[in-house]
């Protein structure tokens, strides 16, 4: 357990490490084409270094309630399941056999550091299955977005969930992986029945158009019937108990901020397929399933606790917004771009840190 660090300090210790390594990256890709050796030694040696550190950044941290919130939640249940304690628990209660199950074999701080490789691990798997030599840029914009940090340490179900089905769907052509990694996403966190259900929507119409011209839709509708729309989804049921936000709670009103963040990769997207005419079918499935799930948060935005649906797509922005880099030359001095990108996508990251600092 790390524990000489203070707590007040631990995330934002983080954070400019984060951005050390950012600015260090941004520095290379000014001055060097991405395919030069001397930049693929750099993304490979970093690659590794921030996947560990990470991983046991994260997964060592202390247990605390004050500043991680749900981990000390999660350790009590931990703590009364290595007692012989029940499963009382209705909701998700895989996850609950999962920590009953290692309550019996590991420590508290162990079974924490196994949660962060759940977290972090599939996203190198996917990072390096989609972008091979170039995995790096891939997971260092997923472990600098802008939730990576809050469901790594906090919402810690939710972020294992989105991760094992990162890894079901970049082994979308081994059906039986597939399948597998998707169910298990489902069984840690039902909430997955969404991206799910929008993959699968993917399977059976696969044009970015449709999509697109719906979550365009979704804004106006959202904004003129706002209260409609939540009172709709929580009648049908959808998410089980996770839907009394769209009933209680307060109205936060509507997030423009975060469909700013949203829209990030709605316009990637939309101006790499409809201006750029880039075809690549695993892209559009991709740019899909984002848009499914980013259109059903627009419509319950005003929702208490809205960025828990949300998350159930921006877990997707850094892969929908680093894809066609580095799958297809688009530019004359591509790593420039590039190197524009990474600094924008962390800015949003790092201005939110500050702002609920200083807030």
């Amino acid at each position: 357990m790390i524990d000489f660090i203070p707590l007040e300090y631990y995330g934002t210790i983080r954070m400019y490490l984060m951005l050390t390594v950012v600015l260090i990256t941004i520095l290379h890709s000014l001055v060097l084409p991405m395919e030069d050796i001397k930049n693929k030694m750099y993304i490979a040696v970093m690659g590794f270094l921030i996947l560990a550190y990470n991983v046991v950044y994260i997964g060592l941290r202390p247990i605390s309630g004050k500043y991680f919130v749900d981990m000390r939640t999660y350790a009590n249940y931990f703590k009364s399941y290595a007692i012989g304690g029940d499963i009382l628990v209705k909701d998700d209660i895989f996850f609950h056999q999962f920590m009953k199950l290692s309550s019996s074999i590991m420590t508290v701080h162990s079974f924490f550091l196994l949660c962060a490789i759940i977290y972090i691990l599939p996203l190198y798997v996917v990072s390096r299955k989609m972008f091979k030599d170039y995995w790096f840029y891939s997971f260092l914009l997923l472990v600098v977005s802008f939730s990576f940090w809050g469901y790594g340490v906090n919402g810690i179900r939710n972020g294992m969930a989105t991760s094992i089905f990162l890894f079901a769907i970049a082994y979308r052509d081994r059906k039986v992986v597939l399948i597998a990694f998707a169910t298990l996403a489902y069984l840690f966190h039902q909430s997955m029945a969404l991206p799910i259900f929008a993959f699968v929507l993917t399977l059976i119409h696969n044009k970015p158009k449709t999509y697109f011209i719906a979550w365009l839709c979704a804004i106006p509708l959202s904004l003129v019937m706002g209260g409609f729309w939540e009172a709709f989804f929580s009648s049908l049921g959808f998410g089980g108990d996770r839907l009394s936000y769209l009933a209680g709670g307060e109205n936060t009103g509507f997030r423009f901020d975060f469909l700013l963040y949203s829209a990030s990769a709605v316009f990637a997207g939309w101006y790499f397929i409809f201006k750029r005419g880039f075809a690549d079918k695993v892209y559009w499935q991709l740019f899909n399933v984002y848009l499914i799930a980013n259109t059903f948060w627009i419509l319950v935005i005003r929702a208490n606790f809205s960025n828990r649906f949300a998350y159930l797509s921006w877990f997707m922005i850094a892969i929908v917004i680093v894809y066609p880099y580095l799958k297809q030359k688009f530019f004359k001095n591509q790593n420039v771009v590039l190197a524009k990108v990474i600094f924008m996508y962390f800015l949003f990251t790092f201005a939110m840190f500050l702002y609920y600092k200083i807030d």
